[in-house]
């Protein structure tokens, strides 16, 4: 019998093929279990075992990875992980290269919420001296929120009731999944650097679960609203949900709706309020001119009156009517520049209005389209002059040009080198002769003569 070819494998080679059969049929898996022996070297990759109550395998979380973790991994800790099997050829050990990280068991979300609100409070994410105060009176909001949810009808809803003439920017993103936090930290940053002037902001969505609400509690949220220069007023789910974006927005307000009211004054209580510091102010002073009154007619009654006491009382009561006379042109005058002050306020708000912006900026459009075409014009009308210039140039360095003028080149056959010298040429060697129109062939009757 023949014998059987044996094949004989290195250690390396053998690993690297279990290496590769693991990874390719454990590419994505989740395993969940317990954290024990942790330990995060200088390197800052974080190395762990996860275990259940039989067995156990070896787990590591690069430092890229972990940084996106939602909470801080401790041992003891259950986590539910996902990643791929494979093995480390150095020790011959297959362990799990974690890619994402959750808490499991009873109050995860909630272990992950304190130990993130603990870490930004460190920070001074927190600190009331960092928040910035919110515009009175806003002439533009930007939105960041779901286009199609509750919470922007009634923002929008609200807004229009109680000042029309603010302008409102919508930057729309998902509330809720994966995507949610990256898409609303780049809406805040977009809104930042939009050309036109933003006053605030409101950044929120409409109740639902911790788990709906969890975009609002990332850290890369926190960090957006916190760098933002724009004043930002956050408005999670209903007054009893706290989220991270709440701590540190430079105001909280309980509902989308309770936004709304806090960043938009009613039009028609500033109008009803500056009415009634009017009569106020009226009634104040027609108050003080009774009482001067009353005091110069007591004066009148007690003392004795001769007649130059009582000159002397007409006089001051002359100068009692002048004084009223004056108080009423001053209140007057008051009240005429408190109206006109808020006339220019109400005009405007008029001229900031949408459809204003965009007929100024379709004229300005208009005007670069006109400046564009006479720029492009003047660009080609250069361009044909040197152009012009450069072709006749070429021309005049032509070959053509030159044997135009009487000029003819010379080239011997049959290899029809140019022939520069007569002296290489002997007798009946066959020469072709280019002229400016056609060719002749010639045989060299004598050196030096054709």
């Amino acid at each position: 019998m023949p014998q059987q070819q044996v094949r004989i494998y290195s250690i390396s080679q053998i690993t690297s093929l279990i290496r590769d059969n693991l990874e390719a049929e454990f590419y994505d898996v989740w395993l969940e279990g317990e954290i024990s022996n942790l330990r995060t070297p200088f390197s800052g990759h974080t190395y762990f075992i996860l275990k259940d109550e039989t067995s156990q395998i070896r787990a590591v979380a690069f430092r890229y990875q972990s940084r996106s973790f939602p909470f801080q991994p401790k041992d003891g800790m259950k986590v539910l992980v996902r990643g791929r099997i494979t093995v480390y050829e150095a020790r011959g050990e297959y362990q799990i290269v974690v890619e994402q990280m959750e808490v499991r068991g009873a109050g995860a979300l909630q272990a992950a919420f304190e130990q993130l609100k603990a870490k930004l409070q460190a920070e001074g994410l927190f600190a009331q001296e960092a928040k910035k105060p919110i515009p009175l009176y806003p002439q533009t909001i930007g939105l960041v929120t779901s286009p199609t949810g509750a919470a922007i009808r009634d923002i929008l809803k609200i807004i229009r009731r109680r000042f029309a003439n603010v302008s409102i920017i919508i930057n729309p993103v998902r509330v809720q999944g994966e995507e949610a936090p990256y898409e609303i930290a780049q809406a805040i940053r977009e809104l930042n650097d939009w050309p036109e002037e933003i006053d605030v902001l409101i950044v929120g969505r409409g109740g639902g679960s911790a788990e709906d609400l969890w975009a609002f509690n990332e850290e890369i949220v926190a960090r957006a609203i916190f760098v933002s220069r724009i004043p930002i007023i956050s408005a999670v789910g209903h007054e009893i949900d706290f989220t991270i974006a709440d701590f540190v927005a430079d105001l909280r307000a309980p509902t989308p709706s309770a936004a709304a009211e806090l960043v938009v004054q009613n039009k028609q209580y500033l109008v009803e309020k500056i009415s009634s510091l009017e009569s106020k102010i009226y009634r104040l002073m027609r108050h003080k001119l009774d009482l001067c009154l009353a005091r110069v007619q007591q004066y009148n009654q007690n003392w004795l009156s001769p007649r130059s006491i009582a000159r002397f009382f007409q006089r001051y009561h002359q100068a009692t009517d002048t004084l009223e006379l004056s108080l009423r042109k001053a209140i007057l005058h008051r009240l005429s520049l408190t109206r006109g002050r808020m006339q220019h306020t109400i005009d405007t708000f008029y001229r900031l209005a949408p459809l204003t912006s965009i007929h100024n900026w379709r004229e300005r459009v208009s005007g670069l389209r006109e400046r564009l075409c006479r720029w492009e014009q003047e660009y080609m009308r250069r361009h044909t002059v040197r152009l012009a210039g450069i072709m006749g140039k070429l021309d005049s360095l032509s070959p053509l040009a030159i044997l135009r003028r009487g000029y003819s080149i010379c080239r011997r056959l049959p290899d029809l080198q140019i022939i520069t010298d007569s002296a290489s040429l002997g007798p009946r060697d066959l020469i072709s002769v280019k002229l400016f129109r056609g060719e002749i062939t010639c045989e060299v009757k004598e050196h030096g003569k054709i």
